[in-house]
């Protein structure tokens, strides 16, 4: 599903905020595909009576990009445009998700086959209290406590028996862990030309629209942060390497627009060929730079330079891809949890450049 770049496209959407008691950093990069087809929401005061309740969400598009940047732009209106939203939020979202699925159905592009794209959806509706946390598709919400995953969201994959049974009874089957052999998720938002079994409602078709939903109480003193992501992050990066991962860049810098741009390089160079899309929501209870931490990460840094200029000596010739194999052999202590060597490219490659100034290394360019 989808064509690749010679070479990826590292630039990066960043955005940080706080509002309601929360911090949030955004980041998202194109990467390896051809289009930059994700899109994200983020939203501290929801008007009217809802001023202390945020909204956070991650839209992973496919087969275009339409779906995803219309849903990052209605999805918040559909949801609380619905009746039950004032009297049951977990209703509320699921008839939101429908509503707005069916609505799009008629925009022109759709309605003509013309456009075929869909999106994964992962939201989160914040307040003082509680969350509520809501996936489609294979996009995916995880809270930290400790450093440690204690709540993950389901990916959606037609794998999963519950969603292969509604596959093959409406008439789809379930081949090489994809909808008729095609597509990778079993729940999206659009995808239409899945979605026109007759007799069957929009919750029994080949890919239904249809969220699930937690409910969770908010512990100040235990939660850390909420992470919300597409899959070209938890491709190469399963939930307890990136909750450590996190939780260890928190004890190092505050900035967490900073923090999600080095989980999106890290992912990068982990080998994600996805567009990567990041939104990390910072409670109360989370983690703050210390001077241990930041003393440590000085003597790592220390450590790097020591082995790097201990590797090159007098090999000017040496590439940056042999560097990092080296380097990948060394006994290196403390390096970030979850990340490893690989979330310390960017220093190393600077190392590398100053070192050897005249050396026009095009693996610098490469992904290792």
């Amino acid at each position: 599903m989808g064509s690749f770049l010679d070479k990826p496209k590292t630039d990066k959407f960043e955005q940080c905020g706080e509002g309601n008691g929360l911090r949030y950093g955004v980041c998202s990069m194109q990467g390896w595909r051809v289009e930059m087809e994700d899109a994200h929401m983020v939203k501290t005061d929801l008007g009217e009576h809802l001023q202390d309740w945020s909204y956070f969400a991650v839209f992973d598009g496919h087969a275009g990009a339409k779906v995803s940047a219309h849903c990052a732009e209605h999805l918040l209106d559909a949801i609380m445009a619905t009746e039950e939203f004032r009297e049951d939020v977990m209703k509320g979202i699921r008839r939101g998700f429908l509503e707005l699925d069916d609505k799009m159905r008629n925009l022109p592009e759709m309605s003509s086959g013309e456009d075929k794209s869909g999106t994964t959806a992962v939201c989160a509706f914040i307040s003082p209290r509680g969350m509520y946390i809501a996936n489609c598709g294979d996009s995916r919400a995880v809270l930290c406590r400790h450093g440690s995953p204690v709540f993950s969201t389901q990916d959606h994959k037609p794998g999963l028996p519950s969603e292969r049974d509604r596959i093959l009874k409406a008439g789809g089957s379930v081949m090489i862990q994809r909808v008729n052999g095609s597509l990778a998720v079993s729940r999206a938002l659009g995808d239409f030309e899945y979605k026109n079994v007759e007799g069957r409602g929009p919750c029994e078709q080949l890919v239904s629209p249809e969220p699930e939903i937690f409910v969770r109480d908010r512990e100040d003193a235990e939660d850390e942060f909420l992470v919300l992501a597409c899959d070209g992050i938890w491709d190469v990066m399963s939930n307890e390497d990136l909750c450590a991962y996190i939780h260890n860049r928190l004890q190092v810098t505050d900035n967490l627009q900073e923090i999600t741009s080095q989980v999106i390089d890290t992912c990068l160079y982990k080998g994600s060929r996805d567009n990567m899309s990041i939104v990390l929501v910072v409670f109360p209870g989370a983690p703050r730079p210390c001077p241990e931490a930041i003393w440590a990460e000085r003597q790592l840094d220390a450590r790097l330079e020591y082995w790097v200029k201990e590797i090159i000596g007098d090999k000017c010739d040496i590439d940056f891809s042999q560097l990092l194999c080296e380097l990948d052999r060394q006994d290196i202590k403390g390096l970030p949890p979850g990340g490893g060597l690989r979330s310390k490219r960017a220093l190393i490659a600077q190392l590398y450049t100053n070192l050897l100034p005249d050396r026009k290394d095009t693996d610098l360019d490469s992904i290792n």
